[in-house]
């Protein structure tokens, strides 16, 4: 609320709040897993991080490590989940909060469940690829982090 008396009516009502997890897959040669949009879903065709929304009742790591079974088909232990940045963008009439992790170690090797595609690439590669408005934001940090 606010006390400035140029304002008046009510305050416009916030936008629903999406929270969604999604991991920095790196491997030993300091690349990063991002998969492609599949076609049918919002944003197709581009390049993301994998992970997904965070169901009520679980935790962010848990999610994330959900996710990652689910699309990748790779077992991601907890403790091996360094949290490393947040993104915020509109999302329609939502407002999403990406949550990034990353993680050095899984078992399995990565396959495409849900996603179209599959690739391993350099954090300065990333800014070539089409990716979701709020990924665009951690590809710099990505390049300090790892």
């Amino acid at each position: 609320m606010t006390n400035d008396p140029s304002v008046s009516g009510p305050m416009p009502a916030a936008p629903l709040l999406l929270p969604v997890v999604a991991a920095a897959l790196v491997d030993l040669e300091g690349r990063v897993l991002l998969q492609q949009r599949p076609e049918g879903k919002s944003l197709a065709g581009l390049w993301e991080f994998p992970g997904g929304k965070i169901e009520p009742g679980e935790t962010p790591e848990a999610a994330l490590i959900r996710e990652l079974e689910e699309e990748l088909a790779i077992v991601v232990p907890h403790a091996c989940l360094a949290p490393a940045t947040f993104a915020s963008a509109p999302l329609g009439d939502r407002h999403l909060l990406l949550l990034l992790y990353i993680t050095r170690k899984w078992t399995g090797l990565p396959r495409a469940l849900e996603a179209t595609a599959l690739r391993w690439v350099r954090p300065n590669e990333m800014h070539a690829l089409p990716m979701p408005p709020a990924d665009r934001p951690l590809i710099g940090l990505l390049d300090v982090l790892i």
